[in-house]
């Protein structure tokens, strides 16, 4: 599990809410119109935004996402491909036949590989299955994108509602109160929404898609030089770009 996420997200709230009460009560920034109109309203728009069934998947992808660590390490699938490498220049590509790939990607391009495949067809049916999945994982940062943009509107017009009410209200005292709680409290909302949910749940899964981004084309590459019976330190300065750190400080020494 991200954790930074969730510690994130219960920080900021509770930095709101400790302000909140050290000036006065909770009670007065609890408004139902103005949840209505912010939250109401941009699910509303997200919805006009993106089909039903988008809304849901995406939401889904955005939140495995920002809330789980991905499962494939980079690190690991160089080392495994360095392993392969050097599996094959000894025994060749049949020697993969009984290999366990954990990796579901690499192991069907290893698989391919043993079937007589072609380093052009591997990579043109990886990179089909990788783009695919990848345009997933955007849709959802497109998703909270589309909800951070949204909020803040929202907030500005529950705030011209507000001020509306308040000014067609001015000869009767007791209703500009909760004119002007709707007037500032969904401004309130719909900033809060934005930049401490939405917005930074958005910015995380743009990181982490480029970096899901360039751990699956360094399974792609992987696979295609182990195709290709590439030499073991041949593939370490190929895949050696792809890792976050470059290459492991001990290998570095070794080479």
């Amino acid at each position: 599990m991200d954790i930074a996420t969730l510690i994130g997200i219960i920080a900021g709230a509770g930095v709101i809410f400790g302000a909140i009460l050290m000036g006065g009560s909770l009670d007065s920034f609890v408004d139902v119109p103005s949840i209505m109109v912010v939250f109401g309203g941009t699910a509303a728009a997200t919805l006009i935004k993106f089909p039903m069934r988008d809304v849901v998947k995406s939401l889904k992808i955005g939140v495995g996402i920002a809330f789980k660590n991905p499962k494939e390490d980079p690190l690991s699938i160089y080392e495994k491909a360095i392993e392969l490498a050097a599996l094959v220049r000894k025994n060749g590509l049949l020697g993969l036949e009984n290999v366990e790939v954990e990796n579901e990607i690499m192991a069907r391009g290893i698989r391919m590989c043993v079937d007589g495949h072609s380093g052009e067809v591997i990579r043109s049916s990886i990179s089909s299955e990788v783009e695919k999945s990848i345009q997933n994982d955007e849709l959802g940062e497109l998703m909270f994108r589309g909800i951070g943009d949204t909020a803040p509107a929202f907030g500005m017009i529950g705030t011209l509602v507000g001020l509306v009410q308040m000014l067609a209200n001015l000869s009767d005292p007791d209703a500009i109160g909760p004119a002007m709680a709707i007037a500032m409290l969904t401004t309130f909302y719909g900033a809060v929404l934005a930049n401490l949910i939405a917005l930074p749940i958005a910015d995380k899964l743009a990181l982490k898609v480029d970096r899901l981004r360039n751990t699956k084309q360094l399974i792609i590459e992987s696979v295609v030089q182990i195709q290709a019976s590439q030499s073991p330190m041949v593939m370490k300065e190929i895949l050696g770009p792809y890792l976050p750190g470059g290459v492991p400080a001990d290998e570095d020494a070794g080479a």
